[in-house]
């Protein structure tokens, strides 16, 4: 017990030695934190912040579009199904669809040619996604049978990327 009791001292003045001179061949026990602190290093805290970066980088560029995409989507839904439905709804009632100048505001309130209105159709103004009124025209020039319903989408002038009900 004695000798190995005497190895342990003498190793630990040795590396106590060394490493006072830039040889940490030995650790140095005597500087060290209490265990019952815990703490993050710099390269642990560095290493996060390139792993948020590099899936941050994988995921915004497939979220990107994807909000101009739901704004069409949302577009034609209203078009093909929501108002399309409460205007099929007001021709039921009415005999014919409302006319270019009564528009979609006829699928909120009675209007002097709706004779038997049992509206409202809708619940309120059929706006786009793009916060602009939706174009209706009845009797239309794409489909005479009907109307002419359309978005102007993003750019808001009549162009190809306008969401229609024909075509």
């Amino acid at each position: 017990m004695g000798i190995k009791t005497a190895n342990n001292v003498w190793l630990s003045v040795i590396g106590y030695r060394l490493s006072n001179y830039g040889f940490g061949f030995l650790p140095n026990t005597e500087n060290r934190a209490p265990k019952t602190e815990h703490a993050f290093t710099l390269i642990e805290l560095m290493l996060v912040v390139i792993i948020i970066g590099a899936l941050s980088a994988m995921i915004m560029p497939r979220l990107a579009g994807r909000g101009e995409q739901s704004r069409v989507a949302a577009a034609k839904v209203d078009i093909e199904a929501n108002i399309a439905t409460a205007l099929k709804l007001y021709e039921l009632d009415n005999g014919c669809f409302p006319n270019t100048e009564e528009g979609l505001n006829a699928l909120l309130t009675q209007t002097a040619s709706a004779q038997n209105w049992n509206g409202p159709y809708l619940e309120k103004k059929p706006i786009d996604p793009w916060g602009r009124d939706y174009f209706y025209k009845c009797p239309g020039e794409h489909r005479q049978a009907d109307y002419d319903l359309c978005s102007l989408s993003k750019d808001g002038v009549e162009s190809t990327d306008d969401i229609k009900n024909w075509e």
